[in-house]
């Protein structure tokens, strides 16, 4: 049986990582056997810039962290060599950034994940990869917006023009009446 100290560094453990958790937008659950210490150091830096926290803990506290916050079901997925990445800002980057590693290496595998407080699988969270960044959709958006102001601003412009090129138009004398023939 462990000592009293080990237990309490455990329980502060599931209780961080329980907390983290809570805070997350969004985690995406994998197995990250058979990466290599370079692909491992990149997808570190990815993870970082995007502002994604990447644990490797015990499943065991792994899966008490996940009963602590409710996402019991995620403990089934917990087996082998596993890693959870989340998203503390933007609820799309852990999945993107894992599967373009799963893309690259063949053993790096997603299990499962979780967004909007349930928990998905693997497929739900390739599916949830597949959507465009936060910065994307708001070009996308802006635009769209912009496309209808150009076009207003467009017709607009052409009534100006005509209604310029009407005004500079030189304007026809009006007709003098013909001069009446002189009596004699």
């Amino acid at each position: 049986m462990p000592s009293n100290k080990v237990l309490e560094e455990k329980q502060a453990q599931v209780a961080a990582l329980a907390e983290k958790i809570r805070q997350a937008q969004s985690g995406v659950l994998v197995k990250y056997e058979g990466i290599t210490v370079e692909n491992d150091t990149k997808l570190r830096a990815a993870l970082r810039a995007a502002g994604v926290e990447y644990t490797v803990m015990k499943n065991t506290l792994t899966g008490r962290a996940c009963d602590e916050v409710g996402y019991g079901e995620m403990k089934q997925y917990l087996n082998g060599m596993t890693a959870l990445a989340l998203g503390m800002t933007d609820p799309i980057a852990p999945a993107k950034i894992m599967k373009e590693y799963a893309d690259k290496v063949e053993s790096f595998e997603i299990k499962a994940g979780f967004v909007d407080g349930s928990v998905v699988d693997a497929a739900a969270v390739l599916e949830l990869a597949s959507i465009p960044g936060k910065e994307q959709l708001i070009a996308k958006m802006l635009g769209s917006l912009m496309s209808s102001l150009y076009g207003l601003a467009y017709v607009l412009q052409a009534k100006i023009d005509k209604d310029s090129a009407a005004a500079d138009a030189p304007v026809a004398a009006p007709a003098e009446p013909a001069e009446a023939p002189a009596e004699a």
